[in-house]
C-alpha cells in the first residue's frame, strides 16, 4: 500500500482518483482540504494520525475508508510519520536545572507509562501504544531502506571513561565514514559510544577526544557502573552537542539510529543518534534491531542483556529466520572468554552451520572494521 506523508503527494494522489489504489495517509494536517477530500471515495484507504474535522472524517468512513485520529490525551502521538530526534525527546531540558532530564518530553512519556502500567493496562492505552510502535517500525523501515546497517551491542553500564568506550566510538566513526549506518539499542554506555563515533565521523581524533573529556568527568561519590544515573549525565552530553554541532551536511554523513524503549525508561536514551526509534514494546525493539543489521553485529563488553542478544542473534542466523545471515563479532577477548565465557559455547553451537563461518572473537579494532567491510551479504542470503 502506498504511504503518503507529504501534502503535495496527497494532492497528487487525489488527482488520480478514483483510479488510484488505496493508500495510507499519515500524520498530515488536512483540515483545510475538506472540500477537496469530499469529492472522492476512499475504500480501503487509511488516515492515520491526521488532523481532520469530524464531518470530513465521517465522510471518509462512509465511503469505505478508515480514520484513526490522534488521541491528544496521551503524552505521545499515537501515529508518527517519522522517527524521533534527540531535540524532540529532550525538549524541556534546562541545563541550569540539576534535574533537567526530569522536565523532558521523554521523561514525561516514561512517567505516564509507569502510571498506566507496563502491562495489563487499559485497552485504550494498550491499543495506543501498539499503534505508536507500528508507526515507529514503518518510519524505521523507510529510514534504513538502501542503507548498510551494522548493529553495535554492549553494556549500558560502560562508563564514558572506559577504554572500550573510546574504542567503540572509533570503530563506529570509521564504519560511518565507510558508508555504513550504525544502529544500537539507543541507551547509555556502549550504545552511546557508538553514536558518539557516528556523530564525529566528519571530525578528527582530537575533537572526539575533547568531547570524551567533557563526558567522562563524573560527580564525587558517583556509583561505578551507573553513570547514566548521574544527575548531570545528560548535561555533559548536551555540552558536547553544543560544542560540536552537526551542520546539515554533517547530519547527512553521520546518520545513526538509536532504538531504545520506555520499558527501560530509567535509562535515558543516547543523545547522539540522528534518529531515534523509541518503542514501548521491548520484544519488538530487541528482535527488530538484530533483524535489520544485515551487515553485521558487533558485541562489545556487556552483561545479561548483551548476552541475551548474542544468542538471540545466533538463533536468527541458525534458523535463517531473516533474509541474510550476518557476521557476529565478539569484541573483547578477555570479557567474552573469562568474564562472560560466551565465546566457547557460541563457537561450539555454530560449528557446522553457515553462520559459523562468520562468527569471530577479536580485540583488534581494525579487524572489526575489516570484517564488516569485506562481508558480502549476497553470499549469505537465505533462500
Amino acid at each position: 500500500m502506498q504511504q503518503i506523508d507529504d501534502l503535495d503527494e496527497f494532492r497528487n494522489w487525489l488527482a488520480g482518483r478514483p483510479v488510484s489504489s488505496p493508500a495510507a495517509i499519515q500524520d498530515l494536517k488536512l483540515t483545510e482540504l475538506s472540500s477537496l477530500i469530499t469529492q472522492h471515495h476512499y475504500a480501503g484507504s487509511l488516515f492515520l494520525g491526521c488532523e481532520i474535522d469530524n464531518l470530513t472524517a465521517g465522510y471518509i468512513t462512509s465511503t469505505g475508508g478508515t480514520v484513526i485520529p490522534d488521541d491528544r490525551s496521551f503524552q505521545f502521538a499515537i501515529h508518527r510519520s517519522r522517527l524521533y530526534t534527540a531535540d524532540e525527546l529532550f525538549a524541556g531540558f534546562n541545563a541550569d536545572d540539576p534535574n533537567g532530564y526530569l522536565n523532558t518530553v521523554d521523561y514525561a512519556i516514561y512517567r505516564e507509562y509507569l502510571h498506566e502500567g507496563k502491562r495489563n493496562t487499559r485497552m485504550s492505552v494498550s491499543l495506543a501504544r501498539s499503534l505508536h510502535d507500528h508507526s515507529i517500525t514503518e518510519a524505521l523501515d523507510q529510514l534504513i531502506t538502501g542503507r548498510k546497517v551494522v548493529a553495535v551491542m554492549g553494556g549500558h553500564g560502560m562508563e564514558r571513561g572506559d577504554d572500550f568506550y573510546l574504542r567503540i566510538a572509533r570503530i563506529a566513526r570509521q564504519l560511518t565514514r565507510d558508508g555504513f549506518t550504525i544502529a544500537t539499542g539507543g541507551g547509555p554506555g556502549a550504545m552511546e559510544a557508538a553514536h558518539l563515533g557516528a556523530w564525529f565521523s566528519t571530525r578528527d581524533d582530537e575533537q572526539m577526544q575533547q568531547a570524551i573529556e567533557i563526558l567522562r568527568v563524573r560527580p564525587d561519590g558517583a556509583k561505578p557502573g551507573k553513570e547514566y544515573a548521574d544527575a548531570d549525565w545528560l548535561h555533559r552530553a548536551m555540552k558536547v552537542r553544543e560544542a560540536f554541532p552537526l551542520s546539515e551536511e554533517d547530519q547527512r554523513l553521520s546518520v545513526s539510529v538509536g532504538i531504545p524503549t520506555w520499558f527501560y525508561g530509567h535509562e535515558p536514551p543516547a543523545p547522539f543518534p540522528t534518529h531515534i526509534a523509541k518503542y514501548f514494546a521491548n520484544s519488538i525493539r530487541e528482535d527488530g534491531l538484530l533483524e535489520i543489521a544485515h551487515h553485521g553485529v558487533i558485541f562489545s563488553p556487556g552483561s545479561a542483556g548483551t548476552t541475551q542478544e548474542i544468542f538471540q542473534d545466533a538463533a536468527q542466523n541458525h534458523y535463517g529466520s531473516v533474509s541474510v545471515i550476518s557476521p557476529m563479532i565478539l569484541f573483547g577477548v578477555e570479557h567474552w572468554t573469562n568474564v562472560r565465557p560466551v565465546w566457547p559455547l557460541l563457537r561450539e553451537v555454530s560449528q557446522g552451520h553457515r553462520y559459523g563461518e562468520i562468527v569471530s572473537l577479536t580485540d583488534d579494532e581494525a579487524d572489526v572494521v575489516d570484517q564488516i567491510r569485506t562481508f558480502d551479504p549476497a553470499k549469505y542470503t537465505v533462500s
